[in-house]
């Protein structure tokens, strides 16, 4: 599989964490592993290492399951992951229910290291296993008409307990542009450090989408649609003037309740400095191309 963007890392960028020591191979957009530090006035990347599995799967928002961050972490055992599977319909040549297991099976897994960052203004680096959403999109057969791609969580509230109260218009959905679902940075994952997809974090196949707000990377899907017609998304649904259906990162375009200017690392401790935000989460290289011409700032 050829792969379209620049950085690739070598074992030695994450020998401190073991679960690396058998990986096939470890790869990051441009700046994905970066800090960003001021040289010339621009930013630059350094190196930086992903956050433990302890701060990855005991800090996390999934509101389906409560809305602290160590809820999920609390409440996601209840929560049946096998059987599984995933309704490809709408704008395809092969509609269907793919079971978890076949869709595996016809996919190549890799391991990527991407930033991930909230809107909250906090940020990780995550070591995702998984595989382009293009793979899984290729397999159903996307149709000329489609232009986006539309996203459903799982809706078992005796199970995901969050479900029970009107935090959110249950089930949870999302939705991209199809170029941005094409786009090879744009990952279905199905684990963490080379481990099956903790439930908290999205089990068993997740979205990440590493170049927007983490809201955006949807979890624990059940239904994708290819569409002619921008989808409804949650949060957008929820308050849309706080949440744009594109939610980029863009530290120019503030939350209304606070700056994006910054952000938080999750293991930094109680005094670390916040760092300035990357735009486009530090992959304006390999995906400003897909938003030429466009206001960000009115398209947020």
């Amino acid at each position: 599989m050829a792969h379209r963007w620049k950085n690739k890392l070598s074992r030695d960028d994450v020998t401190p964490y073991g679960a690396f020591m058998n990986r096939r191979q470890v790869m990051a957009g441009f700046a994905g592993l970066g800090l960003a530090t001021m040289a010339g006035g621009k930013a630059q990347a350094s190196a930086l290492e992903p956050n433990s599995w302890e701060e990855i799967t005991t800090y996390n928002n999934f509101y389906e399951f409560g809305t602290g961050k160590d809820d999920p972490a609390k409440n996601a055992h209840r929560l049946t992951t096998s059987p599984w599977s995933i309704t490809i319909d709408g704008l395809v040549d092969r509609p269907g229910d793919y079971a978890f297991d076949e869709i595996m099976a016809a996919m190549t897994v890799e391991e990527r290291i991407y930033r991930f960052r909230c809107v909250e203004a906090w940020s990780m680096v995550v070591p995702w296993n998984g595989f382009e959403l293009k793979d899984l999109l290729d397999l159903a057969g996307v149709q000329d008409g489609a232009k986006y791609v539309a996203f459903e969580t799982l809706y078992r509230p005796e199970e995901m307990v969050g479900q029970k109260f009107g935090t959110l218009d249950w089930p949870y959905v999302e939705g991209l542009r199809l170029d941005e679902a094409m786009h090879p940075l744009t990952l279905m994952a199905s684990g963490i450090y080379g481990k099956p997809m903790p439930k908290q974090n999205g089990a068993p196949l997740r979205l990440v989408v590493p170049w927007k707000y983490g809201f955006k990377s949807i979890k624990s899907i059940v239904k994708i649609t290819l569409t002619d017609k921008e989808p409804p998304t949650s949060w957008n649904k929820a308050n849309g003037r706080e949440y744009g259906f594109y939610s980029n990162v863009n530290p120019e375009v503030d939350h209304p309740r606070w700056s994006q200017a910054t952000e938080r690392q999750i293991g930094g401790g109680i005094f670390a400095k916040r760092i300035p935000t990357l735009m486009f989460n530090g992959y304006e290289e390999e995906v400003a191309g897909l938003y030429d011409g466009m206001d960000l700032k009115e398209f947020y």
